[in-house]
């Protein structure tokens, strides 16, 4: 009589179980005959974008056609379960439901990859996923899960330490080269002009200020008083 062992998990995180027949013959190697499954115990998405629920499996059997994948979702908020996906050879996806025409398989059985995609999620796809693997004669106990959690993607940008020291150091310094630059493009484009116009500063301009006159010097104020005298002298007789 054969009868079912349950074998150790590897990680209390990893969602992977192994289950093995255990018969006469292989008592002492009841792991022989084995199906791991490990899948993400958390993922994180944003509405309107597209996740992929990532399961993989490890079978000690050749893959036949009787290879079998179900993923099955439980809301977050409780409820039935309901299964929103089938495989075996070929996908077959919910027609109807929530998830209706937006799961996509991506998977590859020939590989041990069992995942799938969800399109356009929403903030109502939020709950609890399983994905159950079965390979004849293999099989499998304790079916791993995911919890999604679906939000709405915000500015998720952080200023770090270095990042601000690097913008109170570089952004003045950038500032200061930026206003050289246009200072010195100005400059540039004044010198330019001039060149292209001929313009050439004549060694014979006229200044604005005006050039003193006799009147102004000390030989301008005694003429008139030396005309004077001289008068003066021509007037007096002998």
């Amino acid at each position: 009589m054969s009868r079912l062992c349950l074998g150790s998990r590897a990680s209390p995180d990893a969602g992977v179980w192994a289950l093995a027949i255990d018969t006469p013959s292989f008592r002492g190697v009841c792991n022989a005959l084995s199906l791991e499954i490990k899948v993400d115990p958390e993922v994180q998405a944003f509405v309107d974008e597209q996740v992929t629920l990532k399961c993989s499996f490890r079978s000690v059997s050749p893959i036949t056609q009787k290879l079998t994948v179900d993923w099955s979702y439980q809301p977050l908020t409780g409820g039935r379960t309901e299964t929103i996906f089938h495989y075996q050879s070929v996908a077959y996806p919910a027609v109807v439901g929530t998830f209706r025409d937006r799961i996509s398989w991506v998977g590859n059985v020939a590989k041990g990859d069992a995942s799938i995609a969800i399109q356009n999620l929403t903030m109502n796809d939020n709950g609890t996923f399983t994905c159950a693997v079965k390979n004849p004669p293999d099989v499998h106990h304790n079916i791993p899960q995911t919890k999604l959690t679906v939000t709405h993607r915000g500015f998720s940008f952080q200023l770090t330490s270095a990042v601000l020291l690097s913008i109170l150091v570089f952004l003045p310094s950038a500032i200061v080269v930026i206003l050289l630059l246009v200072r010195m493009g100005r400059k540039f484009g004044v010198l330019k002009h001039r060149k292209k116009s001929g313009y050439k500063k004549s060694s014979i301009e006229v200044s604005d200020e005006p050039e003193p006159t006799e009147q102004g010097t000390c030989l301008g104020r005694m003429g008139p008083w030396c005309l004077q005298c001289v008068d003066t002298d021509e007037e007096e007789p002998y």
